[in-house]
């Protein structure tokens, strides 16, 4: 079958690897549907990760089931499935709370950016649609299994509530989607910081009341202005830098949550500044498998469209052009057509 695979930064390529097989009682194999390409992959693909060895890449999924382990009871081969990029069984301690994401037996997804793709701890990590989609909700079903549950997250995290301001750092498909995920949880006013036409577009579609194209300080003083000095009862920080970080505690007021789900690089906080800036922190990898039913709800009875994040579509062979596009910030997030 075909699959991408990371060499080395900048080059990776769509090649003939090894159809997935089913290794434990608990996995399953997906024919799957669509892929796409992640934020988070540009990590590696820039160098900005360490590349030990070829990578097979893609964590993002949904597709029709063919085969199931023996152990496997809540799905079976047919149907078609979205999961969560953190793999988990759904039943340890972390995960009854909410947390599937830091599941005692977690596994990150890899390989998805394929033809077939093996699930493990399938009943805890997969749910099935009642009925076969529409081929036009694929995009937004894909969307579910990371971009849109982090987005989402980051919303949660933050406590977003009805009638309240929210600032959104980053104009990714994941700031977009926490855009979205705020209008839906019923934010009155949401300012979305980006400096690109096509996203600021997206950003207003899916709710955005307010643009802030500065960064900095020129940025943070835009907010301050913007809410009468007071600044955001929640921000989503969804990028991951430095700067980005900064930015999101700086425009947050007193009392306020920040819900941060960019990968962090680089990272560092002062103790002084979060003491006396009295900002709370939640974030971390996304616990999507919380958000599946409500998400493909959502989806299935077409409240939302976060497939229009997607804004390139490619054959999954053509996927090192979905690479450059990203990098080069010519394309929001690509779809790989399978």
């Amino acid at each position: 079958m075909l699959g991408t695979v990371l060499y080395s930064p900048g080059s990776v390529r769509c090649e003939e690897v090894a159809e997935p097989k089913i290794l434990h009682p608990t996995d399953a194999i997906i024919k799957l549907s669509a892929s796409c390409i992640c934020g988070s992959d540009l990590w590696p693909y820039r160098g900005l990760n360490d590349i030990a060895q070829p990578m097979h890449m893609g964590h993002e999924y949904c597709g029709i089931v063919v085969e199931v382990g023996s152990a496997v009871k809540t799905i079976k081969p047919g149907q078609f499935v979205v999961g969560s990029f953190c793999l988990s069984d759904n039943t340890c301690p972390h995960c009854l709370a909410g947390f599937q994401s830091s599941c005692e037996h977690r596994e990150i997804m890899t390989g998805a950016q394929a033809e077939y793709a093996r699930i493990a701890q399938a009943d805890g990590s997969l749910l099935a649609t009642p009925e076969m989609p529409s081929e036009d909700l694929i995009p937004s079903l894909l969307a579910v299994s990371d971009v849109l549950g982090t987005g989402w997250y980051a919303a949660d995290a933050a406590r977003v509530q009805p009638g309240s301001t929210v600032v959104v750092v980053g104009d990714g498909a994941v700031g977009l989607m926490g855009v979205l995920a705020a209008k839906q949880m019923g934010a009155e006013r949401i300012i979305a910081m980006s400096r690109h036409k096509s996203r600021q577009d997206l950003a207003l579609e899916y709710g955005a009341t307010d643009i802030v194209a500065e960064r900095g300080d020129e940025g943070i003083a835009k907010i301050k202005a913007l809410t009468r000095k007071i600044g955001a009862d929640s921000v989503l920080e969804c990028v991951g830098t430095q700067e980005s970080m900064n930015q999101a505690l700086q425009v947050a007021r007193p009392g306020s949550m920040v819900g941060y789900v960019g990968v962090p690089h680089g990272v560092q906080f002062d103790g002084q500044s979060l003491f006396f800036g009295q900002v709370g922190l939640m974030g971390g990898p996304a616990p999507v498998r919380r958000f599946l039913p409500h998400l493909m709800d959502l989806v299935l009875s077409r409240k939302i469209n976060p497939g229009k994040v997607f804004d390139l579509e490619i054959p999954l062979a053509d996927a090192a052009e979905g690479y450059k596009a990203m990098d080069e910030r010519r394309a929001i997030k690509t779809l790989l057509r399978v």
